[in-house]
């Protein structure tokens, strides 16, 4: 007795499965280029919203005066510069796909002395803290990139 099977549509199964990976793609690169930017937004909001409320020492440049942030504190703005160098990149290199946010580029070449402190001066966190606020909200934003990739709507 003889006995055979024949299976009809891997052809149909396997196109389906590269357009989910597709879909997929699309919707994770969009999550996460929108996560890096929500990112972004809460550090320079870090910074510009606490102009008058630092808990730092009071100084004179020129004839404004400043506020210099506390340990611990985001930076005070002062002309802008940093707030301005605080980017959002995607880097599709090698296949893969990543999102950063990036702080201090150019000129601004502070930034990580800020973030991290010195041995002089201690730390005034600002990106550590925006990506720290912002976990939950990314991770539920690249669930749902995923529900939509693999729903097709």
């Amino acid at each position: 007795m003889d006995f055979s099977v024949k299976i009809e549509g891997l052809d149909k199964l396997a196109q389906s499965s590269d357009l989910i990976k597709a879909r997929g793609k699309n919707e994770i690169e969009k999550a996460l280029y929108v996560s890096g930017k929500r990112v972004e937004k809460t550090a320079k909001e870090s910074i510009q919203d606490g102009e008058g409320k630092r808990g730092g020492r009071f100084y004179k440049r020129g004839n404004i005066l400043h506020q210099a942030s506390a340990p611990g504190e985001p930076p005070s703005t002062d002309t802008g510069r940093l707030v301005n160098s605080i980017n959002t990149y995607l880097n599709r290199a090698a296949g893969g796909l990543e999102a950063f946010v990036t702080a201090g580029r150019g000129t601004v070449n502070y930034a990580y002395l800020l973030e991290f402190g010195t041995r002089l001066m201690a730390a005034r966190p600002f990106m550590a803290p925006a990506l720290e606020k912002n976990k939950a909200w990314i991770l539920a934003r690249l669930q749902a990139a995923m529900r939509k990739a693999l729903s097709g709507k």
